[in-house]
C-alpha cells in the first residue's frame, strides 16, 4: 500500500516548534500529529479548552481525597469497624464544617426521620469518643515518657551495713515541675 502525502501551510514559528516537538518524541511528523488528534478524540477534549487555573491543583485535591480514603480503609482494617454513613459523608463533604454555635434548628431537615437523627447522633458520638481515646493515648504516652525519664535519674546507693537505698538525682526545680505536671493530669 502506497502512502500519499499532502501539504499544509503553517507559520514558520509554529513549524519550528512542531519539528522540535516531533524530535523529542522521536516520531515522524505524521505520527506525532495523528497521536495528538487521537488523544483529543479519545478523551473528548478540545485543544482550546480551558482546564481552569491549574491542573496540578486538581491533581493534588484528588490525591488528598484518595489518601483520606486509604486512611479510612486502613483504620477499618485495623479496628475492624464498618464505615458508617456519617463517616463517609464527612470524608466526601466539600463545605467546611460549621461550628456548633452556627448550627441551628433551621439547618435540620424537617423531612428527615427521627431514626436517621439517632443514627447520625450515635455516629458523631462514636467519632468524638475516638478523638477522646486518641487524646487519652497521647497523654498516656507522655506520662510513660516522664516516668521513664524519672527512673533514669534514680541512683542506687549500696551500703555495707543494712539495705541499699535509692536516691533521686533531681534538683528541686525539676521535682516541683514534675509534681505540677502530674497534678494537671
Amino acid at each position: 500500500m502506497k502512502v500519499q502525502f499532502g501539504r499544509i501551510n503553517f507559520r514558520v514559528d509554529t513549524l519550528t516548534r512542531f519539528r522540535s516537538f516531533s524530535k523529542i518524541h522521536g516520531k515522524t511528523h505524521s505520527d506525532v500529529l495523528e497521536g495528538m488528534m487521537d488523544f483529543f478524540t479519545k478523551y473528548q477534549m478540545s485543544p482550546f479548552q480551558d482546564f481552569g487555573p491549574n491542573i496540578r491543583g486538581m491533581e493534588t485535591n484528588i490525591k488528598k481525597r484518595i489518601n483520606a480514603l486509604i486512611a479510612v480503609v486502613k483504620d477499618i482494617e485495623k479496628h475492624g469497624v464498618n464505615p458508617t454513613r456519617a463517616m463517609m459523608e464527612l470524608l466526601f463533604e466539600h463545605a467546611p464544617q460549621k461550628n456548633k454555635q452556627q448550627k441551628s434548628s433551621s439547618s435540620i431537615k424537617p423531612s428527615m426521620p427521627v431514626k436517621d437523627d439517632a443514627f447520625f447522633k450515635s455516629a458523631f458520638e462514636t467519632i468524638e469518643l475516638q478523638k477522646e481515646n486518641t487524646i487519652i493515648k497521647q497523654n498516656l504516652e507522655q506520662l510513660q515518657q516522664q516516668f521513664m525519664e524519672t527512673l533514669e535519674k534514680v541512683e542506687v546507693s549500696r551500703s555495707s551495713f543494712g539495705r541499699s537505698k535509692l536516691y533521686l538525682n533531681m534538683n528541686l526545680e525539676e521535682y516541683n515541675h514534675l509534681k505540677a505536671s502530674l497534678k494537671t493530669v
